[in-house]
């Protein structure tokens, strides 16, 4: 289809879904931070007043460190509400060692294969395009931005603004390029003072700033609270589970998932490391004007190094057979578990940060994060090709 209509939605740091995300990466992060090394696997529910941590891992971090993690994140993100409190919180944790079986596989020198394997197996997907300067889709991005804006607002004064909140965004595309907006939903959580007109002007003056000159829908087409109120936000008002956002993670729909959640998991497990390998990968394709869009896809066997299939596709736009793009990226970096945290600097506490609004699309920092959106590849990829 070279015209349609295409919708993308985002969740704010205080979605209950997205409070367990980032505390199942502070836990990663906290490990990380004693032991490059280590091995995490947690999850985290959220209710009313309630934390539970469940999971597995191997390094030297206590029950109540990782309590003591996650009842800062809850108060960075700002819950300070009756029904969920960062200090009154009850918070519970049933975390134990990393299966021996698991373990061996995964460890250089045990299990069938002596060269370190992947953490288990599964199919992940990169993707990139020239929709915006992050070469991410633009419904995605612009719904990120929104909830990004709106945070900002809450945590510099506006506190008529709470935690909790979601943004969809549809735009129309011709030819396979986005021209305008059909629609945007903002819901967004409020003190009970706050009227919905006021609301309301305060999410349209975001959404009219991040969207493109022109781009604003009508009134008729941009909801704002549409349930009319929007008091009772985050675990208080709806549970949370970590890795429920999977696609707001990744690219809001508009590219394939291999199923995966990132969030909780160190990057030995290569439903994270793979994937921003892909991303890695499909980006520095497109910065190199191989392609208006890419996809890429790994797959992998649980203890095997070596990915067992590596996928192409260029939906039409390459300036290069897909299939040679696929031999290539697979010579300009090891796609091996640990060729892919080396390359990458995985092993670092680095995932908090990635929890909400997307793990793709955003600007690689001084500290290693989000180091998967580097395009130094370029170079490599075209010399493969002369």
């Amino acid at each position: 289809m070279s015209s349609y209509v295409f919708t993308s939605e985002s969740v704010s740091e205080g979605h209950p879904d997205k409070v367990c995300d980032q505390i199942s990466d502070a836990v990663v992060d906290l490990f990380l931070s004693r032991n490059p090394e280590a091995r995490v696997g947690v999850e985290t529910l959220t209710t009313t007043n309630r934390v539970v941590l469940a999971g597995e891992v191997r390094g030297d971090v206590s029950g109540d460190e990782m309590i003591a993690a996650a009842r800062d994140v809850i108060r960075r993100i700002g819950y300070e509400q009756d029904g969920f409190h960062w200090q009154n919180a009850a918070i519970d944790c049933y975390v134990h060692g990393q299966s021996a079986d698991i373990a061996q596989g995964v460890d250089e020198g045990e299990g069938l294969f002596t060269e370190e394997g992947a953490g288990d197996q599964g199919i992940m997907f990169g993707y990139a395009c020239t929709e915006t300067p992050a070469l991410m889709p633009a419904p995605i991005q612009y719904a990120h931005e929104i909830l990004q804006r709106l945070s900002a607002l809450r945590k510099g004064g506006e506190d008529r603004l709470g935690p909790d909140a979601k943004s969809q965004v549809t735009l129309v595309y011709e030819n396979g390029v986005p021209v305008a907006t059909t629609n945007v939903v903002v819901s967004t959580q409020h003190s009970a003072s706050a009227t919905q007109d006021q609301i309301r002007d305060i999410v349209r003056g975001v959404v009219s700033d991040v969207l493109p000159e022109g781009w604003m829908p009508g009134e008729d087409s941009f909801f704002c609270n549409p349930t009319g109120q929007f008091i009772i936000g985050g675990p208080d008002g709806d549970a949370g589970l970590t890795g429920r956002k999977i696609i707001v993670d990744t690219y809001g729909g508009a590219a394939p998932h291999g199923g995966g959640a990132f969030s909780g998991k160190d990057p030995t497990k290569v439903d994270r490391s793979a994937a921003y390998a892909a991303r890695y990968l499909a980006k520095n394709v497109v910065a190199a004007g191989l392609a208006e869009r890419c996809t890429i896809q790994l797959s992998y066997a649980i203890g095997v190094a070596q990915p067992l299939s590596i996928f192409v596709n260029t939906d039409g736009t390459g300036t290069v057979d897909d299939a040679r793009i696929g031999e290539v990226v697979g010579r300009v970096m090891d796609l091996r578990p640990k060729g892919i945290r080396t390359h990458l600097g995985l092993n670092r506490p680095i995932y908090e940060r990635t929890a909400a609004y997307g793990h793709f699309g955003r600007n690689p920092d001084d500290a290693g994060g989000f180091s998967w959106e580097r395009t130094d590849l370029i170079d490599a990829i075209k010399a493969e090709l002369s």
